[in-house]
């Protein structure tokens, strides 16, 4: 069902007097188990957001990102920063709860960062899926890049192999356990993270340190041990992030507006398929709302479709016994037979033909144990939901 309305104008509005700023939202929520992420599709929303905002073509003084998600492309938060510097003097984010991952790198090319009280931020090390199977045992389909990192190094310092020949053979090992353009791709992201991390934390308008830079990156990149670590605003700042803590007006208003994009994505009503597939093989979710980008002037809301369906396990010979012999009885010969009963006789067989391929679905479908459930999404897509008469009137 479309929203036709905004969903946090009246807050929005609020934020921008208290703030004095114009707020764009950029939500992606996390509903079990299909979350959204952080995408490169998110830009060009963004973008007419941005247009919207800036209608007088002069730079806007301040621009508040109001930011939840746990994280997505690590290639996007650069674009989204630098994009938003170009219609503003200053550029700040505002994090009521979770802004894990991609949402910190993006938080890093703000100038302030403002985080409520359950406010969380995440490490950045980026996760990998992998494009080669190596031999041997089969790697789990994401491949965390500190993880690879942090075994090589385990070797060298803990295990205290620097024969060349044993880091040889170790590397090998590795190599044909996740495949060598894999590796290439960890020793390549590992560089990048830290690239568009630098970049990002250099736009600001008040500029940092190197040791400072370094020391942020080092611990969100490699410090951390964990991914799923949620960092509370104390710790961000104590690491040298420019955490602002906001005045208990603006903290409640930035709770109620996350309440709005909680509510309208039932965050808190997880999806799940085990249920909904309990008397059926298949069943098709449409039109599903998984994230939301909305400002004073506009609201787009990505929205998507699932099939979800059981996943069966074939047997490899299926027994069925389809007879569809017609048997008259001792000393009946078809000739006898009348005309319109042998033509009622030929209708209930041609039935029972048709019916045939049913059947043998059917049978199979018995005798194939269920293995587990499968999604399928497609038409996904950002729709501009703005209400008409908030069009016409600009």
């Amino acid at each position: 069902m479309r929203s036709n309305s905004f969903i946090g104008r009246s807050i929005i509005k609020k934020i921008e007097e208290t703030r004095r700023s114009k707020v764009i939202v950029y939500f992606t929520g996390d509903r079990f188990p299909f979350p959204a992420r952080i995408a490169e599709d998110a830009v060009r929303p963004l973008y007419d957001h941005l247009l919207a905002l800036d209608s007088s073509n002069s730079k806007i003084k301040k621009i508040d990102l109001f930011l939840y998600s746990r994280g997505g492309d690590i290639s996007v938060p650069w674009r989204i920063a630098s994009m938003i510097r170009e219609f503003c003097d200053e550029f700040n984010v505002l994090i009521p709860y979770k802004a894990l991952s991609a949402a910190t790198l993006l938080s890093l090319g703000a100038d302030h960062i403002i985080m409520g009280r359950k406010a969380e931020l995440g490490p950045i090390d980026p996760t990998l899926v992998r494009t080669t199977m190596g031999e041997g045992t089969i790697p789990p389909r994401e491949i965390a890049v500190e993880d690879v990192n942090s075994f090589l190094s385990f070797i060298k310092e803990r295990a205290n192999i620097n024969d060349q020949d044993a880091l040889a053979t170790v590397v090998n090992s590795l190599v044909k356990e996740i495949g060598s353009l894999t590796l290439g791709r960890v020793n390549r992201a590992h560089h990048h993270i830290r690239l568009i991390a630098r970049k990002l934390l250099t736009t600001r308008k008040e500029k940092m340190d190197e040791e400072k830079i370094s020391t942020i990156i080092e611990t969100l990149t490699e410090k951390i041990y964990s991914h799923g670590h949620g960092i509370a605003r104390r710790e961000a700042r104590d690491m040298g992030l420019p955490v602002e803590y906001p005045n208990e007006k603006l903290e409640k208003l930035m709770w109620e507006l996350y309440l709005k994009y909680e509510e309208f994505l039932h965050l808190r009503e997880p999806i799940h398929p085990e249920l909904i597939l309990k008397d059926k093989d298949k069943h098709e979710i449409v039109d599903l709302p998984i994230a939301v980008i909305e400002s004073v002037n506009k609201i787009h809301v990505f929205r998507t479709n699932i099939i979800l369906r059981k996943k069966r396990q074939i047997p490899p010979n299926p027994q069925i016994n389809i007879n569809l012999t017609l048997q008259l009885p001792p000393g009946i010969t078809p000739q006898q037979i009348p005309k319109q009963a042998q033509k009622i006789l030929n209708q209930i067989l041609n039935q029972a033909a048709k019916a045939v391929p049913k059947i043998v679905r059917q049978e199979i479908l018995r005798q194939s144990p269920i293995i587990g459930v499968e999604a399928r999404f497609y038409g996904g897509k950002w729709i501009d939901e703005t209400p008409r008469e908030d069009k016409t009137s600009r």
